[in-house]
């Protein structure tokens, strides 16, 4: 399972003034505490591929994304952002992922993001150093994190999608938006919550919300994932929906500082 909507800053914390945030992010590489990734993938079963791998903050000695989190104020999420982007960046790079022809997927958080442009330079300039392609990223929001201000998600992910990145919502139905959200914007993927499909094959009233969910994904021509399967009777009815691409621990668990090579239930 994605350990991703834990990725999330609390409803409450403040929003920090313009330039404060420009320091923080040009700080970002420096942020206080050292990071480290673990790497899921996510599986195209029909092509037995890695379609991604998704990074996974974690602590330098391995603990966990929420012990990490915890000590993330208002003031220092802008640089915990860009050193997760950075160094998600550079050990994908360290790990050879670009060649394996899989994209790298990253979390991030709309309310750290001040200015599209400005405040991707950090990660242009990772990639650029990583010699990582611009379009093997692909860049995840979570709908765990309220996001207020509608119009400014809608330009961020506007100027992404511009320059080339992929664009996913995690936590597909579980969050604050749900379907309303495509109706704002159309991202590439959408990766349904696991809350959504635990014990799908059992529940009559999960099966008919991930259907309309399909249906209404692919009528917008986006790609879902499911994310969080852990149960070959999970995958089975999920398959049967035409859902291609996958995530969880029936497939491969986080790797700490490595790729996991994936298996296949069939």
């Amino acid at each position: 399972m994605s350990d991703a909507s834990i990725l999330k800053m609390p409803d409450a914390l403040p929003r920090t003034p313009g330039p404060a945030r420009c320091a923080a992010c040009h700080a970002g590489e420096r942020f206080r505490s050292p990071l480290a990734f673990a790497f899921q993938p996510i599986v195209d079963v029909v092509g037995r591929r890695v379609f991604a791998q998704e990074a996974l903050v974690r602590g330098a000695a391995g603990e966990s994304a929420a012990t990490i989190l915890e000590g993330v104020t208002s003031t220092d999420r802008y640089g915990f952002d860009q050193a997760c982007r950075t160094g998600a960046i550079a050990e994908a790079g360290r790990l050879g992922l670009a060649a394996s022809g899989a994209l790298l997927s990253i979390n991030f958080l709309p309310n750290a993001v001040y200015e599209p442009k400005n405040c991707i330079r950090a990660t242009l300039a990772a990639a650029e150093r990583a010699a990582f392609p611009l379009t093997s990223l692909m860049f995840e929001v979570t709908e765990g994190e309220e996001v207020p201000d509608v119009p400014h998600l809608q330009a961020i992910i506007s100027a992404y999608k511009e320059m080339g990145f992929t664009i996913a919502v995690d936590d597909f139905g579980t969050g604050h938006a749900g379907l309303s959200l495509l109706a704002d914007f159309q991202p590439d993927i959408v990766k349904l919550d696991m809350g959504l499909i635990r014990g799908i094959h059992l529940n009559r009233s999960r099966q008919v919300l991930v259907k309309a969910t399909l249906g209404a994904c692919a009528d917008l021509g986006i790609r879902v994932v499911a994310e969080g399967v852990e149960d070959f009777e999970e995958y089975g009815i999920l398959r049967g929906y035409g859902i291609e691409l996958f995530q969880g621990y029936l497939f491969a668990k986080p790797g700490l500082g490595a790729l996991p090579e994936p298996t296949y239930p069939d």
